[in-house]
């Protein structure tokens, strides 16, 4: 629907805003200024974004929107934007819409021919890509795999001969089993295993899919949602390195 007439011109904006995927730094001047400004901000973690709101002291109506209560917050939140309150929409972290609820609240308000604005900033997704090592010049984002063991092996054995690098978002609770996975499938091919990025206990694992299922396996704890990055097929192997980068800077 085009923007521009009358009735369009009072509703609100929504505004999707990146937010630090740890430390709190990791924020634009672009993105504190509409936090600060909007009528209400809609978060998919409250208590994860109330940290950064008192961090920069930032005082606006913090309401609730995750996957559970997306159809009946979505409902509320549409109407707002119709009376026309701007709104600003975080994800727990990093960028909203991607492998998060938000993206039916975009959706939903682009239909509704409610303005839609990016405020751009940090994503997990760039962010491990950046550092991998592996090519980035072209890439396919595969999200959370399915939880079911099967349904997970039989996608990817749909990417096994692609030639291009895999992002895949992976819980600390699974990372081992899709790893594994991986291995069966697709071969030993070369990955780098992003964890808890930018914050005090950042990790980044590179290497090949053995050497991270050795690794991982033998840990008697694992904390963090990983961000994997995997080669594509035919690629040329690297050293095995691991690094882990204690910092004081997430304050």
């Amino acid at each position: 629907m085009l923007l521009g007439n009358k009735e369009d011109e009072k509703k609100g904006t929504l505004f999707v805003v990146s937010t630090p995927i740890g430390n709190l730094e990791d924020i634009t001047l672009r993105a504190l200024k509409v936090l600060k400004e909007v009528d209400i901000i809609a978060a998919e973690d409250t208590r994860r974004t109330k940290i950064l709101l008192t961090h920069y002291d930032i005082k606006i109506p913090l309401t609730s929107y995750f996957e559970y209560n997306k159809i009946y917050k979505g409902k509320l939140i549409l109407e707002k934007l119709k009376e026309g309150k701007n709104v600003a929409l975080v994800s727990d972290a990093g960028t909203p819409g991607i492998s998060d609820p938000g993206y039916l609240l975009i959706k939903q308000s682009i239909d509704e021919g409610i303005r839609v604005v990016p405020i751009a900033g940090i994503s997990a997704l760039n962010a491990a890509l950046a550092v991998s090592g592996l090519p980035a010049n072209k890439f396919t984002f595969l999200g959370f795999l399915p939880v079911k063991k099967n349904k997970r092996r039989v996608l990817l054995e749909k990417f096994k001969e692609r030639e291009e690098t895999l992002v895949i978002f992976e819980s600390p609770y699974r990372i081992v089993k899709l790893l594994e996975d991986i291995k069966e499938t697709m071969g030993d091919r070369e990955i780098a295993l992003c964890r808890e990025l930018t914050k005090m206990f950042e990790e980044i694992f590179r290497g090949m899919v053995s050497n991270a299922i050795e690794e991982f396996s033998k840990r008697k704890s694992i904390k963090g949602e990983f961000t994997l990055i995997v080669g594509g097929s035919g690629k040329l192997k690297f050293k095995f390195q691991s690094s882990n980068a204690k910092t004081d800077l997430n304050k």
